[in-house]
């Protein structure tokens, strides 16, 4: 088993003993171990009873549960409680705003079975009696299902895109043919989709046969004859409201897409752009910019490392860095208010510099510049006093805590944060988990406007479960002169590929290399944020 599957068997575990009223020592040190594991990935394959008891959190007791999960693949202490447990209470605990201990009161009070159940109860008002529940819980549990609910069967596209493209390799062999691509969302490289496209050119029958999705996603075959191919990935591509815009009608042959958008006398399209907002429009003008590329980013902002809740030292992160082909790192490790993430002191804070400094000498003409990802506090103050804020060379900062916000409330918070001199970047403004957490709602405009107003930097947080900010705003972020920050807010080294996902959303948004933050060079950056702190 992997060192995530045995995290999440370890989970399971606690959630159901919570459920369950069992020991509250034991749950935590479960719940602690499974938490431990899945935040750092540690390897545990091959690992002795002996080893894996060393490592921090683990202990001799998790570690024979571990063991044992190993040699049989199972736990019997999880088998016995999902035997005594209904399917239906356990798919329940995944819906947010109910802990294991408020599933079984519905369930041993209520006798609700399933989420189908829980629903069903929320708009008869059942929850509202319930001790510990009320309006507020009755109407955030009903928001919670609705939204699992229409998520249901949807993937993050960095989850699924590495199978599709192997997929799109094995059917070229299969059938020798180079005519096969992606289609639909995942050529449009949606950052969530419900199924894989793929367009294969042939004029035998074609099947995927026994290839197995450990990921259970739907994957939809379209075949055509190989003189078509090219009309017909431009067909399949193609949201609706684009096909509509364009004025394409079906009935010609063309032997390249580009060869379509001539003939519909537009600028070249490129797939990600192909959603029908804008992009006809602006093509019909040849106003269609250049789109930033991964090969332009200079530098990673945003990354964590051991001083808070990162995997890999800083010495780590920055080497890795450096032998990626970038010229700096920026290191934002949490701040203080941050316990969960173990922030910063001021005197960590300290501690971190200093070796920056040493580092800095070392791995010259590499820089690593001094960050911090600063807590947006509830009033919309940074965290740290002034005295702390001063010694950073730039400041991520971002919304932690206190979600539970209205729109009025998060905006404001959010613009007073960028209203402050110390802050260079709003992180990830919605706070939003794709598929598991909408986010707050914000007026993004007025925070957009803010930003341009205080020359701040907004982040497209590029981890593949946030891309956020949505790319959708980007164009106005560019109209306004806002640019923004491809971060990929890695807490491991490998968290640099992300990346890679935050350029194809930036480029659905149309940003372009100059409007990118950290395609900036090195000396040029350096100085920018010189002048800032000037001012």
């Amino acid at each position: 088993m992997t060192t995530e599957e045995i995290a999440r068997a370890l989970k399971l575990t606690a959630q159901l003993m919570e459920l369950h009223n069992e020991n509250p020592f034991k749950i935590k040190s479960i719940a602690n171990a499974a938490y431990k594991l899945n935040k750092t990935d540690i390897s545990l394959e091959g690992k002795s009873m002996h080893e894996m008891e060393q490592i921090e959190g683990i202990g001799k007791g998790i570690a024979a549960k571990i063991n044992e999960l190993q040699i049989t693949g199972n736990l019997k202490e999880l088998a016995d409680m999902v035997e005594k447990t209904p399917a239906g209470v356990i798919d329940m605990m995944h819906v947010k705003g109910i802990g294991p201990k408020k599933v079984g009161q519905l369930w041993r009070e209520l006798e609700i079975e399933s989420i189908g159940e829980l629903l069903y109860a929320c708009n008869e008002n059942r929850l509202i009696t319930l001790k510990g529940f009320g309006a507020k819980t009755q109407a955030e549990v009903k928001k919670q299902i609705e939204f699992h609910e229409f998520n249901r069967g949807k993937f993050h596209y960095a989850s699924v895109e590495q199978f599709a493209i192997d997929l799109v390799e094995i059917l070229k062999k299969k059938y020798n043919t180079e005519l096969v691509s992606l289609t639909g969302a995942m050529h449009r490289k949606c950052e969530v989709i419900d199924k894989i496209q793929i367009l294969i050119a042939s004029e035998n029958d074609v099947t995927i046969g026994d290839i197995e999705s450990r990921i259970n996603v739907s994957v939809e075959l379209i075949v055509c004859s190989p003189a078509v191919f090219y009309t017909r990935l431009f067909e399949t591509t193609a949201s609706e409201k684009h096909l509509a815009q364009t004025g394409y009608s079906v009935g010609n042959v063309y032997a390249s897409e580009q060869e379509i958008y001539k003939a519909l006398q537009l600028q070249y399209i490129e797939p990600e752009l192909r959603e029908g907002l804008n992009e006809v429009a602006m093509a019909k003008e040849n106003k269609i910019p250049k789109l930033v590329m991964i090969s332009e980013l200079r530098g990673a902002l945003h990354n964590h490392s051991t001083y808070s809740d990162g995997l890999h030292t800083l010495k780590e992160m920055a080497e890795y860095c450096k032998e990626l082909g970038y010229e700096y790192l920026g290191i934002c490790d949490h701040s203080q208010s941050a316990f969960y993430a173990e922030g910063l002191k001021p005197e960590r804070v300290l501690q971190q510099h200093a070796e920056i400094d040493n580092l800095n000498k070392q791995l010259f003409p590499f820089k690593i510049f001094k960050g911090i990802e600063s807590d947006i506090l509830n009033d919309g103050s940074l965290d740290y006093p002034e005295s702390i804020l001063k010694t950073f060379d730039f400041i991520v900062a971002s919304v932690h805590s206190n979600l539970k916000m209205n729109e009025e409330k998060a905006t404001a918070r959010i613009i007073k944060a960028v209203q402050n001199p110390y802050t260079t970047i709003l992180g990830h403004p919605t706070g939003r988990l794709l598929l598991s957490r909408s986010g707050y709602p914000i007026d993004h405009k007025k925070i957009i406007d803010a930003c341009a107003a205080n020359g701040v930097i907004i982040e497209l947080n590029a981890h593949p479960y946030r891309l956020d900010i949505d790319w959708r705003w980007i164009p106005y972020c560019m109209e306004k002169g806002v640019m923004v920050s491809i971060n990929p807010d890695a807490h491991q080294k490998q968290g640099y590929y992300d990346m890679y996902y935050g350029v194809c959303t930036a480029r659905k948004g149309m940003l372009t290399r100059e409007m990118c933050f950290n395609a900036i060079g090195r000396v040029e950056l350096q100085a920018y944020f010189e002048r800032r702190k000037n001012k």
